[in-house]
């Protein structure tokens, strides 16, 4: 199939000048990325474990808060303060690795019906996503929850990792009406998780 009989060729000069324009519409494009990227570190904090076995990042504006009989480490919104972020960690038998725990899926249906949802907690939980990455040389369980009360309903994303016979689960939650506002803050924070030592 051929060009219509009006198009005309392009000149060597104008073709230098669309590859030239082409890259500075790439270099404008790259800018702006790096830009927004920066932007996004700007509204994050940095926190580490006192004994530097793991470390995170946190919305600027969230405070900790000190819990009882609950979670290792819980953050909150100062202004939105049903919007948190908290770390459990749980002891499992030493020499076991996250993947015999089970695939994504499961440990996430595991997580739901024992921590999230449990019998009698009047929260029902549905798992909408699990997969696998690999950060460090381990491996990670991103899971992501809706967890419908009965007032409200809430979104929550979670990873999840085994070192050393302690499982990491760190969460971050807030409401459905929000998520759309905070989910890829939300993603960024709990891809931030690393094992340090």
């Amino acid at each position: 199939m051929g060009f219509p009989a009006t198009h005309q060729p392009v000149s060597h000069a104008a073709t230098g000048r669309s590859r030239w324009g082409g890259s500075l519409v790439a270099a404008l494009l790259l800018s702006l990325l790096l830009v927004g990227c920066s932007a996004a570190a700007a509204g994050l904090n940095s926190f580490q474990s006192p004994d530097g076995r793991y470390a995170f990042l946190y919305p600027t504006g969230w405070t900790r808060v000190q819990v009882s009989n609950g979670p290792q480490v819980v953050f909150h919104d100062l202004i939105n303060s049903d919007e948190t972020l908290s770390l459990v960690v749980s002891e499992v038998t030493p020499d076991r690795d996250l993947s015999q725990l089970g695939s994504a899926v499961e440990v996430g249906e595991t997580l739901r019906r024992s921590v999230i949802s449990p019998e009698g907690s009047g929260r029902d939980a549905e798992l909408v996503e699990a997969h696998e990455r690999e950060q460090g040389g381990r491996t990670y369980f991103d899971l992501e929850y809706t967890v419908h009360l009965a007032d409200r309903d809430r979104h929550e994303l979670a990873t999840v990792v085994v070192d050393r016979g302690r499982l990491y689960t760190f969460a971050a939650s807030t409401n459905e009406a929000r998520w759309n506002k905070v989910k890829d803050l939300f993603a960024v924070v709990i891809g931030s998780f690393t094992l340090q030592i």
